[in-house]
């Protein structure tokens, strides 16, 4: 596993579920305190720089056959990047049902509360919405999933995959991915303060969880992380889809 490593970090670092926590405690606990900021002061600007960051983080770490290793190659199986786009879509709007259903438009719904972020104006024309919802969405299917997958379901899942076994890896990087989102929602931030929301945080990060699994789920049969990213980028493409039009 040490040959995963540039030579650089060879004689600092082993390649490890250690290394594994070291790269949780760096990327995580930083973005989940900005995007907590984020949200307090409705400034967004640097959401899109962590997410850079952690795509970057699996080439600055590891070689040609570590990166190989994490799924940055050419998928074994074209089929099943279109089952993971439906998959992703059908997902996330089965997460909007369900937000719908339990809170309606409180903010106890996630879909309403991450709605915030994308300050949408009330007066917008049919055409003007449009353009934005073209905007965000193109921006949401590329920031968060290269950079989340790749670092997710990439270098910290292999970090653990000595030690845990494959299954193993994923049910550690998918708690970690969904502990993070409650940054996104369920830590909420309102006129009055701060508020955890017990319940409906609780069915967010079940389903951050579970959706993380699935990316996990079209890496494998995939044979490439592009099945991961593109059923995270349709998962992102449908949410903003509800956002802007089912909301």
């Amino acid at each position: 596993m040490q040959s995963y490593l540039r030579s650089f970090w060879k004689s600092i670092l082993d390649f490890n579920w250690k290394f594994g926590l070291f790269l949780i405690l760096i990327i995580c606990v930083p973005r989940f305190i900005m995007v907590l900021h984020a949200n307090q002061y409705a400034d967004y600007r640097f959401i899109g720089l962590i997410m850079l960051v952690s795509f970057i983080v699996p080439f600055i770490f590891l070689n040609k056959k570590g990166i190989k290793a994490i799924g940055w190659n050419k998928p074994k199986c074209y089929k099943w990047l279109s089952i993971a786009f439906i998959s992703g879509c059908l997902y996330a709007y089965l997460l909007f049902l369900l937000g719908k259903s339990l809170y309606q438009d409180s903010y106890q719904n996630w879909y309403v509360y991450i709605s915030k972020s994308y300050k949408i104006p009330t007066d917008l024309t049919i055409e003007g919405k449009r353009q934005m919802f073209f905007i965000m969405a193109g921006t949401g299917m590329l920031f968060s999933p290269f950079g989340e997958e790749l670092y997710f379901r990439g270098i910290v899942h292999e970090t653990f995959v000595s030690r845990f076994g494959n299954r193993g890896a994923s049910i550690l990087d998918s708690s970690a991915f969904a502990l993070t989102h409650i940054a996104h929602f369920g830590l909420i931030y309102l006129l009055d303060g701060w508020h955890l929301l017990f319940i409906p945080t609780v069915l967010w990060c079940f389903s951050m969880y579970f959706v993380s699994r699935l990316f996990y789920f079209f890496k494998v049969k995939s044979g490439a992380i592009w099945g991961a990213i593109i059923c995270h980028s349709a998962f992102n493409l449908s949410m903003i889809y509800c956002i802007f039009y089912q909301l």
